[in-house]
């Protein structure tokens, strides 16, 4: 497998997961505390389990779809990149369930999460955290967020919903 060196060095990628992850557990330990620590846990490791499931899928062959960070290959600090998704796993669950997000209401909930996962990996690109490649856009992951984020509700709903957990949210 031929190594393609987009950038070397500490720079604006790195600099970017790392403010991601910052700033997302910031907004996770200062948001008041509505989830159990079993939901909690299961919404941060749901977004960084998701993240790994679908980056070694589809940007490893025999598909090859992009490259994450400096080079082709698997460096250290791609390691770090899957713990800015945890943020966005909490988040996603911690606006539903405070909102109380029912029915009909969660279509728009999820396409607004997919709008912005989209608009998240545009600027991802932009600064270097992904490089798309083998004809891979970004217009290809809206069924992978569709997919995730369903899932992720169906699951908090059917294990932490149904068996009161969360007895002291709203």
């Amino acid at each position: 497998m031929k190594n393609t060196l987009y950038e070397q060095g500490f720079n604006a990628n790195e600099m970017v997961i790392l403010g991601m992850i910052i700033i997302g557990g910031i907004i996770v330990i200062v948001l008041p505390k509505i989830l159990s620590k079993a939901s909690a846990v299961f919404s941060l490791l749901f977004g960084v389990t998701t993240g790994l499931m679908f980056d070694h899928t589809l940007a490893v062959p025999p598909l090859d779809l992009y490259d994450v960070n400096d080079q082709s290959i698997y460096q250290t600090f791609d390691m770090f990149s899957y713990l800015m998704y945890a943020p966005f796993g909490y988040i996603f669950i911690y606006i539903y369930r405070r909102f109380n997000i029912k029915g009909w209401k969660v279509i728009p909930y999820i396409l607004g999460w997919t709008a912005l996962a989209i608009l998240v990996e545009v600027w991802a690109i932009k600064v270097g955290i992904f490089h798309f490649k083998n004809g891979y856009r970004s217009l290809y992951s809206i069924p992978i967020y569709l997919f995730v984020q369903s899932v992720q509700l169906f699951l908090y709903e059917k294990v932490f919903m149904n068996h009161d957990y969360d007895k002291g949210a709203n």
